[in-house]
């Protein structure tokens, strides 16, 4: 199933090239960001928060208004016809057609390509659940590219909640692609990877090893990335509180890293960092912020200007076979069509990448 527009739903959707372009026009506008101010005059960006947002969504509107467009949306779906039943496909349709691009950030898994499939402009997707953050990773090329100076070559620290982080989880899916990247996935054996992440990184070439030791792993990062327990991903306060304190980088756990290793954090931080660690010339966390708001713009001028169409849904329609993740958009949309990849005993859901092992091929 093929849409008339250009979306970014998964990075992997677009080819390297196509990251390393749009990393390259990041890279222009930071150093002459007066030459694309009125790139976008006249044009207007629709934004869908259903989840609360700081950097993703200030940095989007911020993004846009520097290259001279104008903002509608919500940002708590309390205020719109969400709040009295309104499907997300009703949603998507009024305001896309208000807008002439679309970013969501939605708390249910494979939200943004249900919303893509009837959308009548781009969509970016801005995080679905514990999926995936392509804009996130994108703002993570960048730092790398700036700060590290490569992209391949790098052994990169994963640390906290593994399992339900849709930043580590793009992060990994894009930088498996490029040459020998190494992860070091470093958390509980509650939050582990997900499989399909460690598949896709073997898939690509890339290596991987797991540990519960963050002493252990640092002294061998080029980069540490940081991560929150995310108290909305757990079913009970009970096994957040479990995990919430397992993992915090400290100072004296920065003197056994490298010196030239560098720190990242997605953001918001609740006390996986220590506050003193900020002081640290590693710690760029705060300057990763920044850098999402110029690979953003370059993000929106790229979907803006482009006639490329994206096929969203390649697998099969299976009748009577559901997907089997209850956080899947398919659960909660239940006109949305039920499209698998695979053939013979197992499927995989093309909204939430959630395998499915059927009993009887």
């Amino acid at each position: 199933m093929f849409s008339d527009y250009p979306h970014l739903i998964d990075l992997n959707d677009h080819p390297i090239s196509w990251w390393n372009g749009l990393l390259k026009q990041a890279e222009e506008i930071m150093k002459n960001p007066a030459l694309y101010a009125n790139s976008c005059k006249g044009k207007i960006m629709g934004t869908l928060f259903y989840e609360p947002s700081t950097r993703t969504q200030m940095s989007f509107q911020t993004a846009m208004l520097r290259l001279g467009g104008t903002i509608i949306g919500f940002d708590n779906p309390q205020t719109s016809s969400v709040a009295k039943g309104e499907n997300l496909k009703d949603t998507t349709k009024i305001v896309s057609g208000y807008s002439d691009v679309l970013v969501i950030r939605h708390p249910t898994v494979g939200a943004a390509k249900a919303a893509a499939l009837t959308a009548d402009c781009p969509v970016i997707n801005a995080g679905d659940g514990g999926h995936l953050h392509p804009t996130q990773t994108l703002t993570d090329l960048l730092t790398l590219k700036v700060e590290k100076k490569r992209l391949s070559d790098l052994t990169i620290g994963l640390c906290g909640d593994l399992l339900n982080g849709r930043t580590v989880h793009s992060l990994c899916k894009a930088m498996s692609c490029y040459e020998n990247n190494h992860f070091i996935m470093i958390s509980t054996k509650e939050l582990k990877m997900p499989s399909y992440i460690k598949s896709t990184i073997r898939a690509n070439g890339g290596t991987y090893e797991e540990t519960e030791s963050l002493e252990e792993a640092i002294p061998k990062l080029d980069m540490l990335y940081m991560t929150r327990i995310q108290r909305e991903r757990f079913a009970s306060q009970e096994e957040y509180l479990a995990q919430k304190d397992t993992y915090i980088l400290t100072s004296k756990k920065m003197q056994l890293a490298r010196p030239d290793m560098i720190v990242l954090h997605p953001l918001p931080r609740v006390d996986e960092i220590e506050v003193a660690v900020d002081d640290d010339s590693r710690a760029l966390y705060f300057k990763q912020a920044k850098y999402g708001m110029y690979v953003r713009m370059s993000l929106i001028l790229t979907m803006l200007q482009s006639t490329a169409k994206t096929e969203l849904l390649a697998g099969d329609l299976h009748k009577g076979i559901s997907c089997k993740n209850p956080k899947c958009i398919t659960h909660q949309e239940n006109y949305l069509p039920k499209s698998f990849l695979g053939k013979g005993s197992t499927l995989v859901c093309e909204y939430c990448d959630e395998r499915l092992l059927l009993e009887h091929a």
